[in-house]
């Protein structure tokens, strides 16, 4: 999973940032694809639970919760 760096310096422009180091992109990038594999992961294992193939709005939701 390979999440572009240019919307992640957005994320931390958006938040206040007026400088971002590319160092900051990149591991701000990291933490959100670790975080983003260990929802979906959870959500596969709801839809699965749920005897379904397919991985639906609410098992992200209750994932994140």
């Amino acid at each position: 999973m390979d999440l572009p760096n240019a919307p992640v310096e957005r994320i931390i422009r958006k938040a206040g940032a007026e400088r971002v180091s590319q160092d900051a992109v990149e591991e701000l990038r990291q933490a959100l694809e670790d975080l983003g594999q260990e929802i979906a992961v959870d959500a596969n294992q709801m839809a699965e639970h749920a005897d379904r193939n397919t991985v639906k709005m609410e098992d992200v939701k209750l994932a994140t919760r």
